[in-house]
């Protein structure tokens, strides 16, 4: 597990097991300092004036009006369909490379940060590369 602080002050908590004793998840949940999103069921809970909100959002109705609204949506539906429009010129392609390198590298931080006992930024995790994997 690992709090990971990223650019414009959002932070976030990772938590990954491969075997947990658990019956089921209760799904992802994204939490922010006004409200959060609970990913499945998808729901958005807040608190308003000192009352709780709890509201459930329709996906599939939400999708179909970003798609009326925003024709390049579908752009989006799926990975062949993206690499296509991308290469049409349609809509800009997606970094998912980057994207996996990022992930990797926060994977990357949460071992150095155990190893070292401490805190680390992206340049240190960048710079240790291979060294400090082979002490583990």
């Amino acid at each position: 597990m690992g709090l990971v602080r990223l650019a414009g002050g959002l932070t976030y908590f990772i938590e990954e097991a491969w075997a947990i004793q658990a019956d089921k998840s209760d799904g992802d949940r994204v939490f922010g300092s006004h409200a959060g999103l609970r990913v499945d069921p998808f729901g958005y809970f807040t608190t308003l004036s000192d009352i709780e909100m709890d509201a459930t959002f329709d996906v599939k109705q939400a999708d179909w009006r970003w798609h009326q609204c925003n024709p390049l949506e579908a752009g989006y539906d799926d990975s062949q369909r993206h690499w296509i429009w991308a290469q049409l010129g349609r809509v800009p392609l997606l970094d998912t490379a980057g994207l996996a390198l990022k992930t990797a590298l926060i994977t990357e931080g949460i071992y150095l940060s155990s190893h070292l006992g401490r805190e680390v930024t992206a340049a240190e995790i960048e710079a240790a590369g291979t060294e400090y994997r082979l002490a583990l």
